[in-house]
């Protein structure tokens, strides 16, 4: 294995291996998207999508193989054995670094629908992965401060009708929906500004959740609540390609969705928002003694790779 070099060197490689890989399935990827925009027909749409789908899934296969490669990292895992790909799953979890979105499309990759996460509206303009996310079904979405809507009263409610659209194209497909309650990764710093009351997790942020349920909540069979926990600290993604990822602890749950908080208004009655901001805040006191939990548990005997 190529582990056995040294980290930067390993890092060296990686990175050629990461960047390759991009360049081989981007150029495919982005002739199907083209033909998915000069073909705006219900068929074509219909013919192409499954397409898109797996080769992007078959984008995050190869990073898992040159994961294999240069990685030496200790996979504790346990709860993603029973999930379905033909299913519908709002996925939650904490965020501490870039190598969650690996390690969670890496495990996750074939076990549920393709990860797709909620993008800003202008992210739409990006060269060339803008079109990629765009003909992946990325849902994009426009979001208004609270002081923006103080001012603009008229556009309250067009944020959940924007989201609703855009998550209009997921009630025949299966999808899994990424969302970071946090907003941001975790940092010591961060954690201190905003006083934090959990020990290892920034606040959550119900809002994003609250957009996502409005729009389809009727479609998602369960929350997907992952936890994801660094026992040797949380790495870089320099770090991470260095191979310096030693153990990686994963705990996955299935959760059944409040019914009362499907298609609630969150950003115009106080008391869905008090609601849901209940609910969050009790997953996120699990979840951080979970992670207390995991990081004062001994490495296991027999550690397992992914």
């Amino acid at each position: 294995m190529l582990n056995s070099l040294p980290a930067p060197l390993v890092g060296a490689i990686a990175s050629i291996l990461m960047v390759l890989n991009a360049l081989f399935w981007v150029p495919i990827l982005l002739v199907f998207s083209l033909l998915k925009l000069l073909l705006p027909f219900a068929p074509a749409q219909k013919a192409l999508a499954p397409v898109l789908l797996r080769i992007a899934e078959a984008w995050i296969s190869c990073n898992s193989g040159w994961m294999a490669l240069t990685q030496r990292t200790e996979w504790d895992v346990a709860g993603i054995e029973s999930l379905d790909p033909d299913s519908w799953y709002m996925v939650n979890c904490n965020h501490q670094s870039w190598v969650d979105i690996l390690v969670l499309q890496h495990l996750l990759n074939h076990r549920i629908p393709l990860l797709k996460f909620f993008l800003k509206q202008q992210l739409i303009w990006v060269p060339v992965m803008g079109l990629a996310w765009w003909a992946l079904d990325f849902p994009f979405m426009r979001r208004h401060s609270e002081e923006y809507l103080k001012k603009h009263p008229e556009m309250r409610g067009k944020d959940q009708e924007t989201t609703r659209k855009a998550c209009e194209k997921f009630s025949l497909v299966p999808t899994s929906v990424m969302n970071f309650l946090e907003g941001t990764r975790f940092t010591a710093a961060k954690h201190a500004r905003q006083q934090s009351p959990y020990l290892h997790l920034l606040k959550p942020k119900a809002g994003g959740m609250a957009l996502a349920l409005n729009a389809m909540g009727d479609k998602f069979q369960a929350i997907l609540d992952v936890t994801i926990v660094y026992p040797d600290g949380t790495p870089t993604f320099w770090h991470f390609l260095q191979g310096r990822l030693r153990r990686v602890v994963v705990r996955a749950r299935l959760l059944p969705i409040p019914r009362h908080l499907i298609g609630a208004n969150y950003s115009g009655d106080a008391n869905v928002r008090a609601s849901y901001q209940a609910w969050v805040q009790q997953l996120w006191r699990e979840k951080d003694a979970l992670i207390t939990e995991l990081l004062s548990a001994p490495a296991p005997r027999h550690p397992t790779t992914a």
